[in-house]
């Protein structure tokens, strides 16, 4: 995707020799033209992925899209768009407004260097839902992993992932 490639070349920052901040369109400050465009080229790759039959739009296609809190809730909002489905998150801590039973995983974050207690609320996600993830980085692959095994307590069925950035040298693509 030449848009991101553009994007991150001219206005990331690389410190450290490992961290990219991307801050200035994607993570502190959004960008909404620009995840726009974005999210549709990412919902036209999912379009021609060859599978059309699991990832297409209405009662057959995706029901909702998960990501975790905060940094990839903008890019999973304006992703979710194009396919017309809510969009879940998992939150890093349980407060008030979170009642009931939740799932739960655990992550460990590069980022911050800590391990985090995913959770969603059980009414969120269900054996009936159809999941596409979308998350800003991919690093070591913790948070889809973390993801994924929501989706599987739940019943729910992932049938694809979407990140911004794969940090290639940390492995999570594989």
């Amino acid at each position: 995707m030449k848009l991101m490639e553009d994007r991150i070349s001219q206005d990331a920052i690389i410190e450290d020799g490992e961290i990219l901040k991307v801050g200035s369109f994607l993570n502190q400050q959004i960008d909404t033209a620009f995840l726009k465009e974005v999210a549709e080229a990412m919902a036209e790759a999912f379009r021609n992925s060859g599978f059309t039959k699991i990832l297409t739009f209405g009662e057959e296609g995706i029901t909702r899209i998960l990501t975790i809190e905060t940094s990839g809730i903008g890019l999973a909002c304006l992703c979710a768009v194009p396919f017309g489905v809510p969009v879940v998150f998992a939150k890093k801590s349980r407060s008030s407004n979170i009642a009931g039973e939740v799932y739960t995983s655990q992550v460990f974050s590069f980022t911050h260097g800590t391990e985090h207690r995913i959770m969603i609320p059980r009414q969120f996600l269900t054996s009936a839902d159809r999941v596409l993830l979308i998350d800003d980085f991919l690093a070591s692959g913790e948070a889809l992993r973390g993801l994924d095994d929501l989706c599987r307590q739940a019943g729910a069925c992932v049938v694809g992932a979407g990140v911004f950035v794969e940090k290639v040298y940390q492995g999570g693509g594989n």
